[in-house]
């Protein structure tokens, strides 16, 4: 397995791509307003390991603080790189140039509006105005970068893709990648060149499509950036690493990926082992990959590992790619001479081959949560566990838990119920990526989705 060839994207004292090493990132959950709480919480994702650490930055107010926390960290010493976090205004990415080593901005809301699943229809002169008022708005940015020696990460979720692009290119890979494509073509006819892309979807198979999709678009367009991967909203405990595993293996089994971040719905710095781990059986993995046993569409893997998280996530990333690309339809998995069946399950849902749990799409959290995330995951879960008991259709439901609005309405749509931030201590319930509920307390939310959940399966 040869890694793809890459060139060289310097963040701060750090390279990505270019033959470097495979680097592992995480994101903060603190408000970044409160300067104390982000470095500590930094220098915890730092120490277990994390080469790069991104805060979210919704508003002025917190883009101007990553300046204090970064002189914060750098008064000890600590040159980790920061990343900030950039969503629906781009006058925010302006000011985190200047105090950041990377500012990631996403294409679906960067200048576009927030996405409202409105079909809007362009002429070719239409569409091509759109694009210049991108190519107006985004070349300023790209000085102030320039000046200040910051890398730039293209982050396009497919939970946020655009109207305007999800008019012209439907909710395909196609149109991912071309949403990503618009802001790099600026970027090379400005000769900036670091550039960090990424395609990030709750939906293993379109992340990895999306992903080679777009590597095949850059190559034809004798482009060669680094790719961070990053399976989002994958959830916590053992279906999260699965989840993870499944799409970032199995694209680092194939030789892509220049950094990655595990979104996991736990402590940030949680997620550092595990992407470590990931990175680590890359060699092992792509050679059981290769060396695959597959009879009667059954995927067969042998094992003899003592660690039961090491054994999930070599099974996910070994298995990845064979399931996604239908190479086989069933999985049997063994360790130490005894199958593993709930495991086998597991990964044969997060590849979206089978189902035969709820699924829960939450994310990992982050400055802009508006509630309780992760007491709010293990009630709801609870809650499920026990209507399941009762009625089994429970159990082919996909749940969505979101702390907030960016990514909520998009990845609704893969989900039948979603749960998402509207406010401090206020919640709004989705049906699909329909808003039946809006600003519900927090106390009463998880009830009032059970009763939604109910009502629709009654009807």
């Amino acid at each position: 397995m040869k890694r793809r060839e890459t060139t060289p994207t310097h963040v701060g004292n750090i390279t990505i791509g270019g033959g470097a090493p495979i680097r592992v990132q995480s994101m903060t959950t603190t408000n970044t307003n409160d300067t104390a709480a982000s470095v500590a919480q930094a220098k915890r994702i730092i120490a277990a390991g994390g080469e790069l650490v991104r805060l979210t930055t919704q508003g002025r107010r917190e883009a101007e603080n990553m300046a204090n926390i970064s002189a914060a960290l750098k008064a000890e010493g600590i040159m980790t790189p920061l990343v900030a976090d950039v969503h629906f205004n781009a006058n925010v990415a302006d000011i985190a140039a200047k105090y950041c080593e990377k500012v990631r901005v996403n294409p679906g809301n960067y200048v576009d509006p927030a996405r409202t699943f409105k079909h809007l229809e362009y002429t070719d002169e239409e569409y091509a105005e759109e694009l210049k008022k991108i190519e107006e708005r985004f070349v300023p940015f790209l000085n102030i970068c320039k000046e200040h020696k910051t890398a730039v990460r293209i982050g396009v979720n497919h939970g946020s893709l655009s109207d305007r692009i999800m008019s012209r290119y439907g909710d395909t890979p196609e149109g991912i990648v071309e949403s990503c494509m618009e802001f790099l073509r600026i970027c090379r006819r400005e000769q900036f060149d670091d550039v960090v892309l990424s395609i990030k979807a709750s939906n293993t198979v379109v992340m990895v499509q999306s992903v080679r999709l777009l590597v095949k678009a850059m190559d034809k367009e004798d482009m060669h950036y680094p790719l961070h991967l990053g399976v989002t909203e994958a959830g916590e405990g053992e279906d999260g690493r699965i989840k993870s595993a499944v799409g970032i293996g199995a694209l680092l089994t194939e030789g892509i990926g220049d950094t990655i971040r595990v979104s996991l719905s736990e402590e940030p710095e949680a997620e550092i082992p595990v992407a470590r781990k990931l990175v680590e059986f890359i060699p092992q993995c792509a050679k059981l990959r290769e060396e695959a046993k597959i009879e009667n569409n059954t995927l067969y893997l042998d094992f003899d590992e003592d660690e039961t998280e090491d054994l999930q996530l070599k099974a996910a990333m070994s298995a990845g790619a064979l399931l996604i690309d239908g190479k086989a339809k069933e999985l049997t998995i063994y360790n130490k001479g005894k199958e593993q069946k709930e495991l086998a399950d597991s990964i044969l849902q997060a590849a979206r081959v089978k189902f035969t749990k709820t699924e829960y799409i939450s994310c990992p959290g982050c400055g802009r949560t508006l509630y309780d995330l992760r007491g709010t995951i293990a009630k709801i879960k609870a809650a499920i566990g026990e209507a399941a008991k009762e009625d089994k259709r429970f159990n082919t439901l996909k749940i969505g838990i979101m702390g907030c609005i960016v990514n909520g309405p998009g990845e609704m749509a893969d989900a039948d119920y979603g749960y998402v931030g509207a406010g401090p201590g206020k919640i709004s319930l989705y049906k699909g990526k329909e808003c039946v509920e809006k600003a519900i307390p927090e106390a009463e939310a998880v009830d009032k989705l059970l009763e939604l959940i109910k009502a629709n399966l009654s009807e």
